[in-house]
């Protein structure tokens, strides 16, 4: 989802150059993701993502020099797995509406995590983190719009999705509304009736 996983060596390569130092870099980012989507913004301070990364204060501090930084590496992350989200989603072999829909029951996964992340900084008063926010569900729309040709329709398929979001994420399992795949099957079969206004 927008980073390449590290090139594989053997015991005999060195490494390339500035690959210890991106994978110190791409850690403390993970951390400072981690520690925004579990607590809060005001948690996630550079003590703590230093703590959690496994690297010294300083470590940190080379590669974000603020908090600010780290917010910015966080964003520009989170712009390059949008993207891959919605070339997936343009690509899905059951059509957009379909992947929208799956995809907005919650996982346990680095984009929702992400997701999770940004929402913290946009809590935290970050205008970045609401246009990016913003920009993502403009970018979602887009597509359920060229998909059902109908924005309205689109809208109400958005509304859906973030209705799901909301039940499964929020909700205790006792009462969520959606139990299993089958009802997620229903749902889905009956939303893309819904689109094709059958």
């Amino acid at each position: 989802m927008g980073v390449m996983p590290p090139a594989a060596s053997t015991p005999s390569s060195s490494p390339a150059p500035g690959a210890a130092q991106s994978s110190a870099r791409d850690r403390v980012l993970d951390a400072y993701e981690e520690l925004l989507a579990e607590q809060s913004e005001r948690a996630a301070t550079l003590d703590a993502v230093a703590a959690r990364a496994g690297v010294s204060k300083g470590g940190l501090l080379y590669h974000f020099a603020s908090k600010e930084a780290l917010a910015s590496g966080v964003l520009d992350r989170f712009s390059d797995l949008i993207e891959d989200d919605i070339r997936r989603m343009r690509e899905a072999e059951d059509g957009p509406v379909d992947y929208f829909l799956r995809t907005s029951i919650p996982t346990d996964s680095r984009f929702e995590r992400a997701i999770v992340a940004i929402a913290r900084l946009a809590q935290a008063a970050d205008p970045r983190a609401r246009d990016a926010l913003a920009s993502a569900q403009r970018r979602w729309l887009e597509v359920l719009q060229e998909a059902v040709g109908d924005p309205l329709v689109a809208r109400t398929i958005m509304l859906i999705g973030d209705g799901m979001y909301y039940n499964t994420a929020l909700l205790p399992a006792a009462n969520n509304v959606l139990r299993d795949e089958t009802d997620i099957d229903d749902l889905v079969t009956l939303i893309r009736r819904f689109a094709e206004g059958r």
